[in-house]
């Protein structure tokens, strides 16, 4: 299911904004499409799923994994495109 929402954004967004970024394998956390008055829509993640990804992929603690997350994904600014992260309560 998350590949097949990470597609249907992939194929709007390549109309609605084709210089939308993405992060690198990421795809299986992306929730959606982001809209911003007056800006081009951009990709949205879900910080918790984002979260565990970088757990599995490194084999590294929760805490660790944040600390990656905030200051290499979330941290990282490209532009107008960048991509959005949705910190969803619990």
């Amino acid at each position: 299911m998350a590949h097949k929402i990470a597609n249907i954004v992939r194929d709007a967004l390549s109309d609605e904004n084709p210089e939308a970024l993405y992060a690198d394998d990421f795809d299986s956390a992306i929730i959606g499409i982001g809209r911003r008055c007056g800006k081009d829509s951009i990709v949205a993640y879900d910080v918790e799923k984002c979260i565990k990804i970088i757990m599995k992929k490194s084999d590294c603690s929760y805490e660790d994994a944040v600390d990656y997350f905030e200051f290499n994904v979330s941290g990282a600014w490209h532009g107008e495109n960048t991509p959005i992260f949705i910190y969803k309560p619990i």
